[in-house]
C-alpha cells in the first residue's frame, strides 16, 4: 500500500544497508510475529481460494508485507513501546495517518476522524466492505478502538480552532495524496489513468464503483466517496523516481534537474549502460525488498551523459512495466492517461514512456495536482463549484505526448534492462 505516516509514535529507524540484525521486515526475530502472520494469511487465503476460486483470496495469498505498510509500523510500535501499551490500557491512545493527525491538531483535539481514501491506504481497511478489517487488525493485534471513524472525502470535519489563524476556517475535505492527484487531474471516468512521477512513480486507474483485486501488484483503493458516489482505484507504484535524479545531482552529474533532458537527447543511446532504480528495493511486479540499485554495462568510454540517460531510461522502463501489469490484470479499457509530478517536466521521459506504452499522455499546465484535488473536493463541499463538469473546464493541458516510435525499437534495450534488474535482485541478506 502507499506509505502513510502514523501519528501514534515514530517507526523504527530505517537501515540504509538493509542487512543489520534489527532491520525489519527483512529480519524476523523472536520478538516479532510478522513473518508468522504473513504465513497465516497465505495459508488461510490459499484454502479459501481453493474452495471459492475468488481472485480476491488468490491475491491475498500472494500478499507480502513491506515497510511501506503503516499497518506493520503500528504493529511494531504496539509490540515494542511500553508507553504506548500503557496508553492503550488507559484508553488515552489513538492512531491515524497524517490527515487524522492534522485534523486533530488544527481542531485542538476536538475532532478525530479520517476519510475513505486515507483509510484504504493503510492496509487495515477492507475496501469491499467499506470498513476497518477486523480480520487484519486481529491478526496484527491492533485494537479497533485505536482507529478513527471513517467519513466521506467531502465532509464537514469541523473548523480550525480560531486561535490558530484568527478565524474558524471550516475543514471540508480530507483526501490521500494519490487520490487527490487523481481528482485534480479530473480522472472521473472509469478507465481514466493517472501517472504520477515524483519521488516515486504511482500508476492509478479509475475502476468505477467497485474495487478490483489482482495478483500482479495493483491493489484496490477508495479514490473518494461523496455522498452515495464511491469511486475506486487500482494502484501500483515504483520507488526511486525523483530520488534517483536527486542522487545523480548530489554526485555532481549535473547542476539542475532541468539539464538532464538536454543531456539525454544529446546521445543516440546510453551505449549499453543500464541503471536499476531501487534504492528502496523493487516494488511491483517483482516485489523484492532485497534488490539493490546498480549501474551495469559501464565502459571506459562511459560519460556522465550516458549515466544520466540510463537513469532517465530506467524511469520510462519502469513505467512500461507497471503499464503492462495494469493491462494484464485490470480488464478495463483505458480512456485517458494524464501525468503529473515533478519528473513529468522531463520531456525525454514523457516521450519515451508514450512510445513504450503506445498511448497519448497528457501533461497539464499545473503539475501539483494533489493540492488542486484537495481544493476541488473542499470547493464542491461548500458549493464554490456546483459539479465536476465545472472542474473539467478548469484543467488545462500543456502538452500531449504522442507515440513517435514503435515500442519494438526499444525492445532490445528493455530486454537488457530487465536482465540488469534480475541481476540486482536478492542482493541484501534477508536474515
Amino acid at each position: 500500500m502507499t506509505a502513510q505516516g502514523g501519528s501514534v509514535a515514530p517507526a523504527p529507524r530505517s537501515c540504509r544497508n538493509r542487512d543489520e540484525s534489527n532491520c525489519w521486515p527483512w529480519h524476523f526475530n523472536t520478538e516479532s510475529n510478522f513473518y508468522y502472520v504473513e504465513q497465516l494469511i497465505h495459508s488461510s487465503c490459499r484454502m479459501l481460494h481453493f474452495f471459492t476460486r475468488s481472485k480476491r483470496f488468490l491475491a491475498a495469498s500472494l500478499f507480502t508485507f513491506t515497510t511501506q505498510h503503516v499497518s506493520l509500523r503500528l504493529a511494531w510500535i504496539l509490540q515494542n513501546l511500553v508507553e504506548v501499551q500503557n496508553a492503550i490500557e488507559e484508553e488515552s491512545c489513538c492512531f491515524g495517518t497524517i490527515d487524522t493527525w492534522l485534523l486533530h491538531k488544527l481542531t485542538k483535539g476536538s475532532e478525530f476522524a479520517t476519510d475513505f481514501s486515507n483509510a484504504s491506504t493503510t492496509g487495515l481497511f477492507d475496501p469491499y466492505e467499506m470498513c476497518w478489517s477486523s480480520f487484519i487488525t486481529s491478526l496484527l493485534s491492533i485494537p479497533l478502538s485505536l482507529l478513527p471513524p471513517v467519513r466521506d472525502t467531502s465532509f464537514n470535519f469541523g473548523s480550525v480552532d480560531e486561535e490558530i489563524f484568527g478565524v474558524p476556517i471550516p475543514i471540508m475535505a480530507l483526501v490521500a495524496d494519490q487520490q487527490a492527484a487523481m481528482f485534480g487531474e479530473c480522472c472521473f471516468q472509469t478507465g481514466d489513468v493517472k501517472l504520477t512521477m515524483g519521488t516515486g512513480t504511482f500508476l492509478d486507474i479509475n475502476t468505477g464503483s467497485y474495487p478490483q483485486q489482482n495478483v500482479g501488484g495493483f491493489y484496490p483503493l477508495i479514490g473518494w466517496k461523496i455522498g452515495q458516489e464511491v469511486v475506486c482505484l487500482a494502484e501500483s507504484n515504483a520507488g526511486d523516481t525523483g530520488t534517483a535524479i536527486k542522487w545523480a545531482q548530489q554526485l555532481d552529474l549535473f547542476t539542475d534537474a532541468s539539464e538532464t533532458e538536454k543531456m539525454a537527447k544529446s546521445l543516440e543511446d546510453s551505449e549499453g549502460v543500464y541503471f536499476v532504480p531501487c534504492f528502496s528495493g523493487l516494488q511491483a511486479p517483482l516485489n523484492d525488498p532485497c534488490a539493490c540499485a546498480s549501474f551495469m554495462g559501464l565502459k571506459p568510454s562511459t560519460s556522465k551523459y550516458h549515466l544520466v540517460r540510463a537513469i532517465l531510461e530506467s524511469i520510462a522502463f519502469r513505467n512500461k512495466q507497471l503499464y503492462e501489469v495494469m493491462q494484464k490484470e485490470i480488464h478495463i479499457p483505458v480512456t485517458n492517461i494524464r501525468a503529473d509530478g515533478g519528473v513529468c517536466k522531463n520531456s525525454f521521459v514523457m516521450q519515451m514512456t508514450s512510445d513504450l506504452i503506445n498511448e497519448k499522455i497528457d501533461r497539464p499546465v499545473h503539475l501539483d495536482m494533489s493540492c488542486l484535488g484537495a481544493a476541488s473536493l473542499a470547493g464542491l463541499a461548500v458549493g464554490f463549484w456546483t459539479d465536476k463538469e465545472e472542474l473539467k473546464k478548469l484543467r488545462q493541458s500543456e502538452t500531449v505526448f504522442k507515440p513517435q516510435k514503435k515500442w519494438q525499437e526499444y525492445e532490445m534495450s528493455m530486454e537488457n534492462w530487465v536482465k540488469a534488474v534480475k541481476r540486482s535482485m536478492n542482493w541484501y541478506n534477508k536474515t
